[in-house]
């Protein structure tokens, strides 16, 4: 039974070669975009769809299939040879021809969907900006040399927050477009153009999504190149030329039905991402720690004195004890400046976390600072630190503070050698001119 007749009129001629390389291409994508891996299904089956996290159907989006343990392009290799036996074998057993523009139809549907799902579940993580939040005051005060160059290319883009929502609007039409067919040539081509772009930064700045990033212009490519040739004789070579007419045409009511459903599961899926990816914007971005921090600290502050064991150690940007400067963010999130080696946590933060201790985008792929989750008592004022780097989860603080004034903190405690800390920190008044920005006057 075929799932849809041909509308009268259209006709196909199919050469060998072509016949071949659909049938490789069919097994390979339906490989690659229909789920098959056990533990989508897992994922899926523990959401709890009564309390979303956003995060669990953003991590939907993003499925890849994944043997043995492989990581990187090597899945893809395993698909080539799957799809290479399974060509052979398809070839070998066909008995009668087959509805060629049928098979064309149906793998140009999986794909348009594969690839909307991911193109507007990042267009929604830069509409409401998450996937580059904006650069914390402990980053503004990191030595640019002391950035990977994946965290550069971040905050680059973290800093104009409105290119970042236009980015994201950029995407969502894109992926809109692939769920008509009409439109789909519209589609692929911006996502061409800004995929394609968004793969070249992700390999020169080693961005980490490098895989994911081809994974999703391939499959523009292939949708794309449905319509290149008559997009060349007709811009290029400035011909007459007549659009695709093929229509299918569904002969059975069931199928209609199966087709209205499940775009109405498309559909809702997407609104259901954009629902709570915009919930976790507005109340408690993933990538930042939730808990708000000790009121009246956030800034940055030089380091006046410092004692340890008692032992008053004068200003030096090499000592490998001495504090040289604190940042206290506006989260509970502390950084020291201190001329101790750092193994630095090569990560990118991309992962959504409930605990603060564990939301590290701020910390990874920087050096130069310490920083230091804290939990503050602030009847007791006392303030407990561990540090966010997953190398150095044994260091920490337990220290009582004084706001001696609005510019004034001194800080006196233990590390977790039992060595004594006591520190004078002096706030720095400063004015940013990434936040005072360039239309008015500045004085510094």
């Amino acid at each position: 039974m075929s799932f849809f007749n041909i509308s009268k009129g259209h006709s196909s001629q199919w050469k060998n070669y072509e016949k071949l390389a659909l049938r490789f291409f069919f097994i390979y994508f339906v490989i690659q975009a229909v789920p098959l891996d056990w533990k989508f299904y897992r994922a899926l089956f523990s959401i709890n769809w009564l309390h979303l996290n956003f995060y669990d159907l953003f991590s939907l989006s993003k499925y890849s299939p994944q043997f043995f343990s492989l990581t990187g392009y090597s899945n893809w290799l395993v698909a080539i040879v799957i799809a290479l036996a399974g060509t052979a074998i398809w070839t070998a057993v066909q008995k009668k021809e087959e509805n060629y523009d049928s098979q064309l139809y149906w793998l140009r549907v999986i794909l348009r969907y594969r690839l909307a799902i991911g193109i507007i579940a990042y267009g929604l993580i830069k509409l409401f900006p998450l996937q580059m939040p904006y650069p914390s005051l402990s980053n503004l005060h990191t030595n640019y040399g002391d950035f990977f160059a994946w965290k550069i290319y971040f905050h680059t883009i973290g800093i104009v927050q409105g290119y970042e929502v236009f980015l994201g609007i950029a995407e969502i039409l894109a992926g809109a477009l692939l769920f008509f067919r009409r439109t789909v040539t519209f589609g692929t081509g911006i996502i061409l153009g800004f995929t394609g772009n968004v793969l070249a930064a992700n390999i020169a700045y080693d961005a980490g999504e490098q895989v994911y990033s081809a994974y999703l212009v391939v499959i523009a490519l292939f949708l794309f190149a449905y319509d290149a040739s008559r997009l060349y004789n007709l811009l290029i070579q400035e011909n007459y030329t007549i659009a695709n007419k093929f229509n299918p045409v569904f002969s059975e009511s069931g199928l209609k039905k199966l087709r209205i459903g499940l775009r109405a599961v498309f559909v809702l899926f997407v609104v259901l991402l954009g629902f709570t990816t915009y919930a976790n914007y507005n109340t408690a971005p993933y990538k930042l720690p939730q808990t708000p921090g000790i009121k009246g600290t956030y800034g940055f502050y030089n380091v006046r004195q410092f004692k340890l064991n008692n032992k008053e150690i004068p200003y030096t940007i090499t000592d490998s004890n001495r504090w040289q400067n604190v940042v206290f963010e506006k989260w509970a999130t502390i950084s020291i400046k201190i001329a101790k080696p750092i193994k630095l946590d090569a990560g990118t933060g991309d992962v959504y976390h409930v605990n603060d201790i564990d939301r590290d985008f701020e910390s990874v792929g920087v050096g130069g600072r310490r920083y230091y989750a804290y939990k503050a008592d602030t009847l007791g004022k006392t303030i407990s630190l561990q540090n966010k780097n997953k190398y150095y989860p044994n260091e920490k603080y337990q220290l009582s503070y004084q706001l001696v004034n609005d510019s004034t903190i001194i800080v006196q405690g233990v590390n977790e050698h039992r060595d004594s800390v006591y520190a004078v920190l002096d706030k720095i008044t400063k004015k940013y001119l990434l936040f005072e920005g360039r239309r008015k006057p500045i004085k510094l």
